[in-house]
């Protein structure tokens, strides 16, 4: 489920960030950077705060350097979470919820996925941050991703586990009450029990949910923490879509 700290933390939007550029996927915009002989592709699912989050477009960079054509969708249709006062963050989230919910994304998602394989693309990885690790984990029940990766997720549930068919790693933090540590060994667990599904879990020590995007670049601890799991779900794409 999703808690208060889905919503703490959030990033200032600064649209001009990254050297990609806005593209229209069945009427979604979408944050495309690319290597230009890329031959896979990997989907970046933002948190609540939507496609514009600075740190999320520089992390779709630096995965498009590492050999892919890279999107980041906008499954909010210009309109993110913004959160309510210091005080009460959580103000509005119930109402903006019930419109904005991962169900939706997951539909949108499998639009993408059109769009990408009409342009010759079939290895597909993705990778989802607190409520986008919902739509990846739903994306990974079914053939069409090769691998996925959910990081500090919300929302997602051991029967999601239990039916998950695609590679998957999960990086959890150890401070996170949308998936606290139990939850995060219990997924572990299924997975583990499954030999058909190649699997990774980790619990980060030391962080907290959305530590992976949502960190001020002037905390060189914090920058630290975020390149580690960055490096993680990059190994784990490459391991699949290379």
């Amino acid at each position: 489920m999703a808690g208060p700290q889905c919503c703490e933390s959030a990033p200032q939007l600064h649209p001009g960030v990254g050297i990609g550029r806005v593209e229209t996927f069945e009427h979604l915009s979408v944050y495309v950077t690319a290597s230009p002989d890329a031959k896979a592709a990997v989907i970046l699912i933002s948190d609540i705060f939507g496609f514009e989050a600075p740190n999320l477009r520089k992390l779709a960079d630096k995965v498009a350097a590492a050999g892919y054509f890279v999107v980041v969708p906008d499954f909010f249709y210009g309109d993110p979470f913004v959160p309510g006062s210091a005080e009460n963050p959580l103000a509005g989230f119930q109402d903006w919820i019930k419109s904005h919910g991962p169900a939706k994304g997951f539909d949108d998602s499998t639009k993408v996925i059109e769009v990408l394989k009409s342009r010759g693309i079939s290895a597909i990885g993705a990778a989802g941050f607190c409520w986008g690790a919902k739509v990846v984990v739903e994306l990974t029940k079914g053939e069409v991703l090769k691998a996925g990766v959910l990081l500090h997720p919300s929302f997602v549930t051991v029967d999601d586990i239990k039916v998950v068919k695609a590679p998957l790693a999960i990086l959890g933090a150890e401070i996170d009450k949308s998936s606290p540590p139990e939850l995060v060994e219990q997924f572990g667990a299924i997975l583990s029990a499954k030999p058909e599904v190649d699997s990774f879990v980790k619990i980060y020590p030391g962080v907290a949910h959305g530590w992976t995007v949502r960190y001020d670049e002037n905390d060189e601890v914090a920058v630290k923490n975020a390149e580690e799991a960055h490096v993680k779900m990059l190994e784990w794409l490459n391991k699949y879509l290379n």
